[in-house]
């Protein structure tokens, strides 16, 4: 990158707030411009021009190309710094392992959170909303769990010695609902390691004002 700022549309309590997370630890400058477009519509006006979805995060990269989806955008800008650590290089053994569990979190349980806001986006009535929520709830839970008996973490972080980007995007989505008591139930071996990065100096300020338990 150049050195000129990067511009994030995202909003606290959002996905974004992962990748605010690594631009962080990667000093890297950027521009937010808020706007929570779930339940805003002035902010999927502002993120149209430059995402049809009109969703969050959306990443403006030099030159005016738009990058979303969460997963791609962090594995992105850690493979830009290589020397941060926060992705296993290409020719680590690590590598196939953090690449299946990032799109496994982007696919099996971010998505997910897609159908809440509106339950007719999947042909629902709204008058089923509240089971078709605890039912997503459920499933939630379900591929966490899945992911905590296979990932079976050994070390301080999910990946073993070396914080990654899968740490804060598995520690962002976890505070979604069904919340991250549910999350804790789900994957107890993942647990200690999500809290780990909770309680992580550099980042704590940011989950205290962007994505706070309260």
């Amino acid at each position: 990158m150049n050195g000129e700022p990067l511009t994030l549309y995202g909003a606290p309590g959002s996905g974004a707030v992962a990748v605010e997370a690594a631009m962080q630890l990667l000093g890297i400058d950027y521009v937010l411009i808020e706007g929570a477009t779930w339940a805003d519509a002035e902010a999927r006006t502002r993120v149209a021009p430059v995402n049809p979805m009109r969703q969050i995060p959306t990443l403006m990269l030099p030159g005016g190309q738009a990058m979303t989806e969460s997963a791609a955008i962090l594995i992105y800008l850690a493979d830009l710094h290589p020397s941060s650590g926060l992705a296993p290089r290409l020719d680590d053994p690590l590598r196939p392992i953090f690449l299946r569990w990032m799109l496994y979190v982007s696919s099996a349980i971010y998505a997910l959170h897609w159908i809440k806001p509106d339950v007719r986006r999947v042909g629902v009535p709204l008058a089923l909303r509240d089971t078709v929520v605890d039912a997503v709830h459920e499933r939630i839970a379900f591929c966490w769990s899945v992911m905590d008996q296979q990932l079976a973490p050994q070390g301080p972080y999910l990946l073993g010695e070396q914080l990654t980007v899968l740490d804060l995007y598995v520690n962002v989505v976890s505070r979604f609902g069904p919340w991250r008591e549910a999350f804790v139930e789900a994957a107890p071996r993942m647990a200690p390691r999500v809290a780990r990065v909770d309680a992580d100096p550099r980042l704590a300020p940011l989950w205290h004002h962007r994505f706070s338990f309260e």
